[in-house]
């Protein structure tokens, strides 16, 4: 059953992506910022409508009063493409900061360049991080929040952390404070797996790191943060769900 489930889940929501992206690829020809609203109030909600009722798998926001639609940078824990999907139902006109190769993609590239993503060659060294910062300075000057993953690649539960200096480039240079988001979705979506296990995902938004603090107070305090946030969604998930153990990572010391 779980098969069958994770099979239609699968048809039916890379259906849903795969439509807006030719959509929007196309519409954004003529109104760029039309995507933001066809993305955010059709299609990524219908895809949250198949995610709990074909995958069975729920979303529950905490900490929404951390939530700024206007400004900020929120960094998130990446553990699957839920939130890489989902996340701007929540925060509205956000813009991610992405491998510059994915703009390249037929489609799928073109939508997320006509929808103002900020792309990042991670070959290119300090003339990526230059170019990155002017774009997200672009991005910021016009009312958007910026969403980033710190470690630039998605992580098993409890693997050990490895967050790049990217995410404190932005924050000593926009002077915005940093929404850290955990999360817990690893559990439900695995990295490269074909299955979609049901449950309860949880994004938790945190206090914002305001700005002031040098690099490496920064980057200790964002990674304590999200890790001691992260490993309790973890305990509460394995808590409520036993048999989604086996998804933790073997760095797991448990």
């Amino acid at each position: 059953m779980l098969i069958i489930r994770s099979l239609i889940f699968n048809i039916v929501g890379y259906s849903i992506i795969g439509i807006g992206c030719v959509i929007n690829s196309l519409l954004g020809v003529f109104s760029p910022k039309a995507t933001i609203k066809t993305w955010n109030y059709f299609f990524i909600p219908l895809f949250i409508f198949s995610l709990r009722y074909i995958a069975g798998i729920k979303i529950e926001i905490r900490g929404k009063q951390y939530i700024n639609q206007n400004q900020g940078i929120y960094a998130g824990k990446h553990e699957s493409a839920v939130e890489t999907f989902v996340l701007t139902n929540y925060i509205k006109k956000a813009s991610y900061v992405l491998k510059k190769e994915l703009i390249y993609i037929p489609f799928f590239g073109w939508a997320q360049a006509m929808y103002g993503m900020i792309p990042i060659n991670r070959s290119a060294g300090s003339a990526a991080m230059k170019s990155m910062l002017r774009r997200a300075k672009e991005v910021s000057a016009s009312g958007r929040p910026i969403i980033i993953f710190p470690e630039g690649t998605r992580k098993a539960p409890e693997q050990k952390p490895d967050y790049k200096p990217g995410v404190a480039l932005l924050y000593q240079h926009l002077d915005l404070p940093v929404i850290p988001i955990a999360a817990n979705t690893g559990f439900f979506w695995r990295r490269n797996s074909f299955m979609r296990y049901p449950g309860k995902i949880i994004f938790e938004f945190l206090p914002p790191i305001v700005p002031g603090l040098n690099k490496q107070e920064f980057m200790e305090k964002l990674q304590n943060t999200l890790e001691a946030k992260c490993h309790e969604l973890n305990m509460e998930t394995i808590k409520e769900n036993p048999q989604l153990k086996k998804m933790l990572s073997p760095d797991y010391q448990g």
